[in-house]
């Protein structure tokens, strides 16, 4: 598997020709013409440009270059080149994101599903067979090739993990019908609920034993000096799980409207938009079981990210976001635009504290997608009102465009400066899927279209 190529590729010719004989070539960010004004004859063209960029340098990379068609499961490790590189095992994040990928391949690109189908399949059978825990339940934190415990990954189940591969397995019943993801993506949420979830003051105990105990620490003594993100403090309640927890039981929800499971979704919006976020539009990062705050850094890749996981949910649990889900996402993308942003090149920073200057000004490839999505869902929300989110959005894809995309090899280089130079060249790595930025071009360019179609 480590020659490269896909039917996807076949596709980009066509996308590129279609974008540049059809809407003209990319336009500069700082241009102020006719080109760059939220008309239908741009929407279309940025809607064309995302796509190509979906298909040539996501899709068209990962696979079916990353399926390990001797161990099973996805390969996740690859050089700036695309060139397979030693395995990091198969971590579950990982495996769950890519199946999640595959399914909605088969959902959204019709010209592709028969290639991708089989794909989907073995993201499945990985899942059943190797990750999910026989004896004592729970999908593994992560196993090495031949689906052994290492002292690598332990073996602890970690609900960020265990979310993911829900996730995965949701998304692949909706693609394939295929009862047995359902019927494990259930398993996994009913076992996670069992051990992890906090009865008392909601929300879940994220690391757990193998057999699905708790581990829960102490109350912290005096002042806690947090560490630099994604660091915390060990076995807290975190930002980033319980966000993603709400996003992989919406996935669920959307094949199993089980009452129990909507009472947990509905307390897990709650646990995100009235304890995680705060005013004036900055999420903490780490709390205590009884959800005290325990001060650091704010991630505006996170930000911007929990305002589109919280609109999903809330749309879905009640047709239409609620009035303060609307102002907690928009506050989340305002604060990140003015603390967060470069106003020089583009595209929005690592982290910073809430008042104050960033503390790491590279960009990561994910913080990138999850800003442009975000931009344009608020232009589409609040653009009437202030043009700044389309302004924004246009220059957050130009810096994508010109810097996060690598025009040599393709793909998406998975961090540079702040200026666009490539600082971790791998292309690949387990906490490096097609998710993110599939997820995002995926929304931008439907977005687009249904813009333009107004």
């Amino acid at each position: 598997m480590k020659a490269s190529g896909s039917s996807i590729l076949r596709l980009v010719p066509l996308l590129l020709l279609v974008s540049l004989r059809c809407f003209g070539q990319p336009a500069s960010s700082s241009a102020s013409g006719p080109e760059t004004q939220p008309t239908r004859a741009t929407y279309l063209r940025l809607s064309a440009e995302v796509d190509l960029a979906l298909h040539r340098d996501v899709l068209g990379m990962w696979f079916p270059r990353s399926v390990d068609r001797e161990h099973g499961g996805f390969h996740s490790h690859f050089t700036h080149d695309w060139q397979w590189a030693p395995s990091d095992g198969k971590f579950s994040v990982f495996q769950g994101r890519m199946t999640w990928v595959t399914s909605q391949v088969v959902m959204r690109e019709p010209a592709l599903k028969d290639e991708y189908l089989p794909f989907v399949k073995q993201g499945v059978d990985f899942l059943q067979n190797t990750m999910w825990d026989k004896q004592y339940g729970g999908f593994y934190w992560g196993l090495d090739d031949d689906g052994r415990v290492t002292p690598q990954f332990t073996d602890d189940k970690d609900l960020y993990g265990v979310g993911f591969c829900i996730y995965g397995l949701a998304a692949a019943y909706q693609a394939t019908s295929d009862p047995r993801a359902l019927e494990l993506a259930k398993k996994g949420f009913l076992w996670a609920d069992e051990h992890g979830h906090d009865g008392i003051n909601g929300g879940y105990f994220e690391l757990l034993t193998r057999e699905g105990k708790p581990v829960v620490p102490e109350a912290p003594s005096g002042q806690v000096v947090m560490p630099p993100i994604p660091i915390g403090p060990e076995n807290y309640k975190s930002m980033n799980t319980h966000i993603h927890l709400l996003e992989a039981w919406t996935e669920l929800y959307k094949v199993w409207p089980d009452p129990m499971l909507r009472a947990r979704l509905e307390e897990m919006l709650a646990v995100v938009r009235d304890k995680i976020v705060v005013e004036p539009g900055a999420m903490n990062q780490f709390f205590t079981n009884t959800w005290q705050a325990i001060p650091g850094h704010d991630s505006y890749g996170h930000d911007v990210e929990t305002a589109y996981l919280m609109l999903e949910t809330d749309e879905l649990l009640h047709g239409k976001a609620s009035e303060k889900t609307e102002h907690m996402a928009k506050m989340l993308v305002d604060h990140a635009l003015a603390y967060g942003w470069d106003a020089k090149n583009g595209g929005f920073f690592q982290y910073g504290t809430t008042f104050d200057k960033p503390e790491d000004t590279d960009k990561e490839w994910w913080v990138q997608a999850e800003g442009l999505n975000a931009l344009l869902l608020m232009h589409e929300r609040y653009g009437k009102q202030n043009p700044i989110y389309f302004e924004r959005f246009l220059q957050q894809w130009a810096f994508i465009r010109n810097h996060t995309i690598d025009a040599q090899n393709h793909g998406l280089w998975n961090l540079t400066t702040a200026d666009g130079t490539p600082v971790v060249l791998d292309k690949g790595s387990i906490w490096k899927a097609a998710y993110h930025d599939s997820r995002a071009f995926w929304n931008v360019s439907g977005r687009l279209r249904k813009l333009a179609a107004e």
